[in-house]
């Protein structure tokens, strides 16, 4: 299953690399681009729910390492400033065959 890392920018300045075993996160953000706090961990927290839901229905447990990041998304909210998020990078890329998007891995 490819897996992948993306670098977020929080309101404030402090840069945070996050952990994902689903290439998933290319669904619910966007290089570039920010978010407000609130959306940026509503997206976040879809994404990694949703890679380690895939992660257990390929190995039948779910992916702990995707939930752990998405608690430290949490805790880094927790002490954030108001204002944007600011998707930075991301490492780990889709498919360039379309074909290959429908997989499990994805």
């Amino acid at each position: 299953m490819p897996e992948m890392t993306f670098v977020v920018q929080w309101p404030g300045g402090r840069t945070q690399s996050c952990y994902s075993p689903s290439l998933v996160m290319h669904d619910y953000l966007e290089v570039g681009r920010s978010y407000s706090t609130t959306e940026f961990v509503r997206r976040a927290a879809q994404a990694l729910n949703e890679a380690s839901e895939r992660v257990r229905a390929k190995y039948g447990v779910y992916c702990t390492s995707a939930l752990a990041q998405l608690d430290e998304i949490h805790a880094a909210e927790r002490v954030s400033e108001p204002g944007d998020v600011l998707v930075l990078s991301m490492t780990g890329q889709l498919p360039t065959d379309a074909t290959s998007l429908n997989g499990i891995a994805r």
